[in-house]
């Protein structure tokens, strides 16, 4: 193994995150190569900086005019040049300090620096490479994401452990989280993965779940086992209902020493920029400290070099220009209420037809999505009747359908929702 490495692993072996790495993680480190001298380079070589491969004139990167027209109030460092592997210094502690204010149960003081990361799906393919290895188990509900399966059974061999989340037309179902968690902790670690707003089902705890699923969280902790929560806050926000309205993460990351939290969110659906491809990835556990957060970004690091080098700088410039735009929050809340004028549009709809008896609508509240569990027909066919016969774009997942609002104009939904409705009972009268 690598000294470096080896360096590393010493100061976080104390720790819930050092006993947590996968033999990936133990081996990963960031070296002390071009990227890091070139780091120290920039602080200190006032007469010349020969380290990093970009071409420079008049103290500048270059950059070409036809670039350079495209983006009129961007500097060429703010365009073209590349990013520290953890991201800008400024665009980090700009999204820690939003993320604490939309957030206040997160202790800023206690938790890792965000970095930057090349959107929400590396963040968790990054946390699933450093703590998940071959036959290891990751809970996470059922239905869920299907990324979730190709990144933790797909790549890292591990095995993803769908638990029933839901009761259909109520809420979680805590007594089967509950149990997950405890069967799985009796291995002494448990992983856990939590999305809300969730995604097929669009759901988000009330404040009484959010709690007992901290209790249950404490309660593995408590019995001595290791745990790795991961929060993944892709549609933070987005909440239309009287739910929780902050991430779990700050309960998480101050709950436990042998529990390590990582919060994986980022613009691109909060700031509705999905291509920019950008996220933050932060950790946080009552049993680190500036030291232990080090090694542990350092690890990140390595992950991120070893895969995509760095971010692209011009999303985090964007970024951090959005932040500081007075007009921003205006169109942000102009942009929510669309949205939510199209999930009461739905939620009335759907509660209009609570007794169809082939279609169960999942609890929904928030986010893009809500979700169908198709009793007595079969969710494949009825998304291909819908996309062949009706020209409706939906997704199938297991016995769910899954149907995306957040695109769906709000004067189409109750035409689309009511086709919905007819080619469930026309399937069943067929018997296919």
């Amino acid at each position: 193994m690598h000294p470096l490495a080896e360096e590393l692993n010493s100061i976080l072996d104390k720790t819930a995150a050092g006993r947590l790495l996968s033999s990936f993680g133990r081996r990963i480190y960031f070296p002390k190569g071009i990227i890091a001298q070139s780091g120290e380079a920039k602080k200190q070589a006032h007469r010349a900086n020969a380290t990093i491969g970009m071409a420079y004139k008049d103290g500048g990167p270059l950059m070409l005019k036809s670039i350079a027209s495209f983006m009129p109030s961007f500097s060429p460092d703010e365009a073209v040049a590349y990013a520290p592997t953890a991201g800008l210094e400024e665009a980090r502690l700009a999204w820690k300090q939003e993320m604490v204010r939309k957030n206040p149960s997160i202790n800023g003081d206690a938790i890792s620096l965000p970095a930057v990361i090349p959107g929400l799906t590396s963040g968790i393919s990054y946390t699933a490479d450093l703590f998940v290895d071959t036959d290891q188990a990751v809970l996470s509900a059922y239905p869920c994401w299907d990324n979730y399966a190709l990144v933790i059974e797909g790549r890292r061999g591990g095995v993803l452990k769908g638990v029933p989340f839901f009761v259909p037309g109520r809420g979680l179902d805590l007594d089967a989280i509950a149990s997950g968690c405890k069967e799985a902790a009796k291995g002494g670690q448990l992983r856990v993965l939590f999305n809300f707003p969730q995604n097929p089902s669009g759901y988000t705890p009330s404040i009484g779940e959010g709690e007992a699923l901290v209790n249950i969280i404490g309660e593995a902790a408590r019995g001595g086992a290791d745990v790795l929560v991961m929060v993944d806050d892709a549609y933070f926000g987005l909440f239309y209902e009287d739910s929780l309205k902050e991430s779990l993460f700050g309960r998480f990351a101050g709950l436990d020493e042998r529990v390590l939290a990582v919060k994986i969110d980022g613009p691109t659906k909060e700031d509705y920029v999905w291509g920019f491809r950008m996220g933050f990835l932060t950790f946080g556990s009552r049993g680190m400290n500036v030291e232990t957060y080090g090694a542990l970004e350092k690890k990140l690091m390595g992950t991120i070099r070893s895969s995509v080098s760095c971010v692209n700088t011009p999303a985090q410039s964007i970024m951090l220009k959005t932040l500081a735009d007075s007009e921003t929050g205006k169109e942000k809340a102009a942009c929510f209420r669309l949205m939510k004028r199209r999930y009461q549009a739905v939620r009335a709809f759907v509660d209009s037809r609570a007794d169809h008896g082939i279609l169960e609508a999942l609890p929904f509240n928030s986010g893009y999505f809500m979700s169908f569990l198709c009793k007595g027909i079969s969710a494949e066919k009825l998304r291909r009747e819908l996309l062949a016969v009706h020209g409706i774009g939906t997704v199938a997942l297991g016995p769910y359908l899954r149907v995306a609002f957040s695109c769906l104009e709000e004067e189409q939904i109750p035409g689309i929702f009511e086709t919905i409705y007819k080619s469930a009972g026309e399937i069943q009268v067929r018997g296919l």
